[in-house]
């Protein structure tokens, strides 16, 4: 089946089976790998992408449930709120092993799109389903808010 989707701001059409996951399309038919593999069961968050912005495990979302909306990956990310966390997670040392990191920084962008001054509360519950192996929650949490900091800083 013939599917076009917006990703990262261009239209692309693939012809791939309506409920072939996004995550095999942006990684195997598009050669956006910044997108990693990770459980498969949307529980560790590796996968996450935006739809419309809103983070989504694009491994068990199917490329017919997005085909209206608008993909942006890690790749396509941009704006200040990646600025800043990118800044952030320099500063704090957050990356280690990296796996986790693309996931991570969709997840914390998306959080600080809908919520420019989250509180620990809301950083917590955005984070929680991204799972990190080294370990770096603290700094990642400290990371989000630092980046939340410096927009507020900047009038944003």
């Amino acid at each position: 089946m013939t599917t076009t989707l917006n990703i990262n701001g261009r239209a692309v059409t693939l012809d791939v089976a309506p409920d072939t996951p996004l995550l095999w399309v942006l990684r195997a038919d598009l050669k956006l790998t910044g997108t990693k593999f990770g459980c498969g069961m949307a529980l560790c968050g590796a996968c996450t992408v935006h739809a419309d912005g809103q983070a989504i495990r694009s491994c068990v979302t199917p490329v017919s449930a997005v085909s209206q909306q608008t993909i942006t990956t890690i790749e396509g990310l941009e704006g200040p709120e990646i600025t800043a966390l990118r800044a952030a997670w320099t500063d704090r040392d957050v990356v280690q092993c990296g796996y986790c990191q693309s996931g991570q920084l969709m997840s914390a962008c998306a959080l600080l799109k809908a919520n420019p001054k989250p509180d620990t509360n809301a950083v917590e519950a955005a984070m929680a389903g991204n799972v990190c192996r080294c370990g770096t929650y603290q700094r990642i949490r400290e990371a989000v808010v630092a980046a939340a900091d410096q927009l507020a800083a900047q009038g944003r």
